[in-house]
């Protein structure tokens, strides 16, 4: 007979979403568990996911910066390559930011149900551990945090091998000589950007006749521009037909999306990153009557699902698929359930590319403006005028502002150039208290720093930019 133990709270899934929900649940009093099958506690971003990409992503700019760009600053090296210790910081970094949260839960009395977590009944999780052995946990709320896991493609299948998905691209064990990437979307630009950078040949085949869909078209532009001239190959409006793998290699057919002649290319290993997918298999949503959409999201109502007492937040639902917005949804989830106000507001979650140079935005692109058919201003400063990216020799992109035309509120903000991931933030608060854009340009910012950029796109609104 399975053993039984009784919490306020249940959270299925130990990643951004989950951890989080159950920290802030052990915070605000509650008797918590969270039930994750993984080794570690994290997820696919601490795991698989954004924080061993963003290990790869430094240490690989820090390499092209050795390679090409420190002669230029007076130093002279000649930087040779050790990929197997490159991956074994990143893993290291990793280790140090799980055993992190490992930390957290005993802080806050927080229980790790280590197996895999299924609904079984209302107010029911039955945990299946390694060894088989089956744990019952009585929940007063449960709440689902299993995340997401990448698309697939039919005709290309994914062995971790040679067709890899983003996880396998964190672990090659080799630089490829040309690496194919399905997916001109964020994280196929990404991980490109990191083996371009260590020296492989990589060609980008999109579907769509532009890369990263929902950035700003402008944004979009100058950012493909900049990817081509690192040496990255696109092939947009083309369809991939399929990919045939052998020990050597992989051969990758695709054809134009309007109508041609089929062509082939050949690689040494296939990157398929076209998106990813709500993890809902197994879950036991039908014990409770919770049936996802036809996409695999499960709808919600302020983070409530169709069956009492039952929750959902971060990729699992609708959303932005990115990290802090799951550890967004996992406070406001967790508040409400304690009887406290939880609110997020989706407007205001930020996206960035961590590439280099780095892209970052937030709030209304001009597009969505122009089919809102709302009036606005837009103010413009690039990073070529700015005295610190100068010194710096890191004068690619702009920072572009978007305000009411009426009210001056800003309205979105878009950036591409260095470091840009560390200011978007700036605007994320001033947005939230509804600033307009001559709040900023009337705010003193340091000098010389890249962050007067913002401010200098925010007096371009009103066409008062002073530096040149």
């Amino acid at each position: 007979m399975a053993e039984t133990t009784s919490y306020d709270v249940v959270i299925i899934g130990g990643g951004p979403g989950g951890y989080n929900a159950a920290i802030r649940a052990g915070q605000l009093g509650l008797k918590a568990a969270c039930v994750e099958k993984r080794e570690t506690l994290g997820g696919t971003c601490l795991n698989v996911g954004c924080m061993p990409s963003k290990a790869l992503l430094h240490a690989s700019e820090l390499y092209a910066a050795a390679t090409s760009e420190f002669a230029t600053l007076g130093i002279e090296v000649a930087p040779k390559l050790n990929l197997g210790q490159m991956m074994k910081q990143k893993a290291d970094s990793v280790g140090q930011l799980t055993k992190g949260i490992e930390f957290l839960f005993k802080k806050n009395k927080v229980d790790w149900i280590k197996g895999a977590g299924k609904i079984a009944g209302k107010g029911k999780v039955e945990v299946t551990g390694a060894d088989g052995k089956v744990t019952v946990l009585d929940a007063k709320d449960i709440v689902i945090a299993t995340g997401s896991e990448p698309s697939g493609l039919p005709g290309v299948t994914v062995d971790q091998q040679r067709i890899v998905d983003s996880t396998g691209a964190l672990e090659l064990p080799e630089v490829p000589g040309h690496l194919v990437v399905i997916g001109a979307g964020i994280i196929g630009l990404e991980l490109g950007s990191v083996w371009r950078r260590l020296g492989a040949k990589v060609t980008v085949v999109e579907f769509l006749d532009r890369i990263t869909p929902g950035m700003d078209a402008e944004t979009a532009k100058t950012f493909q521009r900049s990817l081509t001239k690192q040496g990255i190959e696109f092939k947009l409006g083309a369809k991939v037909t399929g990919a045939k793998a052998d020990k050597k290699g992989v051969k990758v057919t695709y054809e134009p999306v309007a109508g041609g002649k089929a062509e082939t290319l050949d690689a040494d290993y296939l990157l398929l990153a076209i998106g990813r997918r709500p993890y809902t298999d197994g879950l036991g949503l039908e014990s409770v009557g919770v049936t996802p959409d036809k996409r695999g999201f499960i709808p919600a109502d302020h983070f409530k699902t169709s069956a009492p007492n039952v929750w959902v937040i971060g990729d699992t639902t609708h959303g932005p698929m990115l990290a802090h917005k799951a550890e967004e949804d996992a406070v406001a989830c967790i508040e409400t359930i304690a009887g406290k106000y939880g609110h997020v507001d989706y407007n205001l979650v930020p996206s960035v590319v961590y590439t280099s140079p780095e892209v970052a935005w937030v709030g209304k692109t001009e597009e969505q403006l122009k089919e809102e058919g709302r009036a606005y201003k837009a103010g413009k400063f690039p990073f070529s005028a700015n005295s610190r990216a100068k010194i710096n020799h890191e004068t690619e992109g702009f920072a572009k502002v978007l305000a009411d035309a009426v009210t001056d509120e800003v309205l979105g903000v878009h950036l591409i150039g260095p470091s840009v991931s560390e200011m978007i933030g700036e605007y994320c608060v001033a947005m939230a208290f509804r600033a307009a854009s001559e709040d900023i340009a009337r705010i003193c910012h340091p000098h010389p720093t890249r962050s007067e950029a913002l401010r200098q796109a925010a007096m371009g609104v009103e066409g008062w930019t002073m530096q040149a």
